[in-house]
């Protein structure tokens, strides 16, 4: 008979943020799979677990993976664990829970500690409805991309961001989606876990301000635009007014550059925004 492949849920920081089941499961298996294996041996250590392991991360996991279905389907059980969290969010696991499905290997979550759900459900936005994006891009230009691709859905926004970067993406979120109340989870479950609030630009000048902001972050921004003086109440719906305004007479490239005067933004954070705009009303 086949193995089971468990996705075994870990701590993102405290080590008493693990369920029984985790850790009767972790030491019940005949090997775990782990994107660090000395990081994860400090967690085995601490309730005496001796199950071996072995690495699977995102630099060996394409071939790490099929050698894994073989210890499955030789009758092996394995468990997979990620540094923090769950294993596929943000981290190695979907290529082996994939193979193993496809290959009728039965794969069995063990559900705990999620960075992005932790930080959420601290923010106190809604949590009806949110979209998550996984680590922003590196790059301002890509960021500024990705932040008009979703600057129309009606859900809490959730992002990874990385301390080096987090002032300039909420800059870019600022400009993208228009002023925004916004949350930044830091360290969470950690000694110096912090939540801080604020608007998206009162966050921007506050991280400007710091010289040694670390840990992972969790960056949360609310789905709607807040009225300022300086900027637009919604900045949804250009593809709807640029249209408004050639039906009115003005060509293609005047009345985009009048709705983006219209808007507070640039020219051509406007064309960005007016391609995702069309481009999700095609989908």
């Amino acid at each position: 008979m086949a193995g089971t492949l468990y996705i075994v849920s870990t701590p993102i920081g405290n080590l008493e943020d693990i369920t029984h089941r985790a850790v009767r499961v972790l030491a019940e298996v005949d090997l775990i799979a782990c994107e660090d294996t000395r990081h994860t041996r400090k967690l085995l250590n601490h309730y005496n677990i001796d199950t071996p392991t072995t690495s699977y991360h995102e630099h060996n996991e394409r071939e790490r993976a099929p050698e894994l279905l073989n210890r499955l389907q030789k009758g092996s059980n394995l468990a997979l664990v990620s540094d923090a969290g769950t294993p596929g969010i943000s981290d190695p696991g979907f290529r082996i829970a994939k193979l193993a499905a496809e290959n009728g290997i039965p794969v069995v979550p063990v559900p705990g500690p999620t960075a992005l759900i932790a930080a959420l459900v601290a923010s106190g936005f809604p949590s009806d409805q949110f979209f998550f994006g996984g680590f922003l891009p590196a790059r301002s230009n890509q960021r500024r991309t990705r932040f008009a691709e979703v600057s129309s859905i009606p859900a809490t926004l959730i992002f990874y961001e990385t301390p080096h970067r987090i002032t300039e993406s909420l800059k870019d979120a600022r400009e993208m989606l228009g002023e925004r109340a916004a949350v930044v989870a830091r360290e969470l479950t950690k000694l110096h876990e912090e939540v801080l609030r604020g608007t998206l630009g009162e966050l921007a000048a506050k991280f400007a301000s710091l010289d040694d902001a670390r840990g992972e972050m969790v960056l949360i921004i609310d789905r709607n635009v807040i009225a300022t003086e300086e900027g637009p109440t919604d900045l949804s719906g250009l593809s709807k007014l640029v249209a408004e305004l050639e039906e009115q007479g003005a060509d293609s490239r005047t009345a985009l550059k009048q709705a983006a005067r219209q808007l507070g933004i640039s020219r051509d954070d406007a064309y960005r925004r007016l391609v995702a705009e069309r481009s999700r009303a095609k989908e």
